[in-house]
């Protein structure tokens, strides 16, 4: 299949596309039930395998084994994918992004931070300069066949975003994202800069953009939304309560529903999922 054209098809649809960020094999195995794109979020990945925040530590071999053991078990399923500034140079960020492709990547997100990196909605974000990321941006454009390609500005002064993001909207990259957008206005005023090229937005819990509806994203022509945290932070309010509970309770678990808790039946059933997908709908095995 190639996965870069069947999103570059739906990114170009009417509507806003959503990605749901994902962070492991299990909350994929979740946000697939409801949504048919994953967001592979840095933010997420770098909690998740290293248990740090995502400010650079992630090596490039452990983010395509995770999208090599995704791309098996959702088959059918859109996967971008946070590259972050490539791994810094220019060369090892094309020989990832030839990897990606080959095990079934749909596309990557890749920015022009300077390291050390940032959240791209945390104070102290510094840039490239531009001509030293738009060689970074042209190589990888020039690596890939298929692979949807997200140019990314961090910068965050009002002129330097308007620069950059006409700048990149001058390459071949399929869409541009400027991180950290503080405003609805400052959407409009970059869709207005990059002209026909198809537009991604990004919102976090606590961030700094607005929080805004996929109707809403639609009417100001954002052709992508990416969720990268609730799933991670659903996941962190979750497993909270439920240890706060146990103390409270001299660890004696919670009374078991059937209809209405997680158990072992329902959790083995919603994994085995994973397995049928692989052989072509097989119906999951008896639990």
């Amino acid at each position: 299949m190639r996965y870069g054209s069947v999103l570059r098809e739906e990114v170009r649809t009417a509507g806003t596309t959503p990605l749901i960020g994902i962070y492991d094999m299990y909350s994929a195995s979740v946000v697939a039930r409801h949504y048919n794109g994953f967001f592979v979020s840095g933010f997420g990945f770098a909690a998740s395998h290293y248990g740090l925040p995502d400010i650079g530590f992630i090596a490039w071999p452990d983010m395509v084994a995770f999208v090599e053991r995704l791309r098996l078990a959702f088959p059918s399923h859109h996967l971008l994918v946070d590259i972050d500034d490539g791994y810094v140079d220019p060369e090892v960020a094309c020989h990832v992004v030839q990897r990606l492709e080959r095990i079934g990547a749909s596309g990557v997100i890749l920015e022009d931070q300077r390291r050390p990196r940032r959240c791209g909605h945390a104070d102290g974000k510094q840039v490239l300069p531009l001509d030293e990321y738009l060689e970074k941006l042209n190589l990888v454009l020039e690596s890939r066949q298929d692979l949807v390609v997200v140019a990314r500005t961090d910068a965050t002064e009002e002129d330097e975003i308007l620069r950059r993001a006409e700048a990149l909207a001058g390459t071949d990259a399929d869409v541009i994202l400027v991180d950290g957008v503080r405003s609805v206005e400052w959407i409009r005023r970059v869709r207005k800069v990059i002209g026909d090229k198809p537009l991604l937005f990004n919102q976090i819990a606590g961030g700094k953009s607005p929080r805004l509806s996929l109707s809403e994203l639609t009417e100001l022509e954002c052709q992508v939304a990416i969720y990268s945290t609730p799933c991670l932070f659903a996941a962190h309010a979750a497993v909270d309560s439920a240890m706060t509970e146990l103390k409270q309770t001299d660890g004696r678990l919670p009374e078991f529903h059937p209809t209405e808790g997680i158990g072992v039946r329902r959790s083995t059933e919603l994994l085995e999922r994973n397995i049928s997908r692989h052989h072509g709908g097989r119906a999951p095995m008896p639990v």
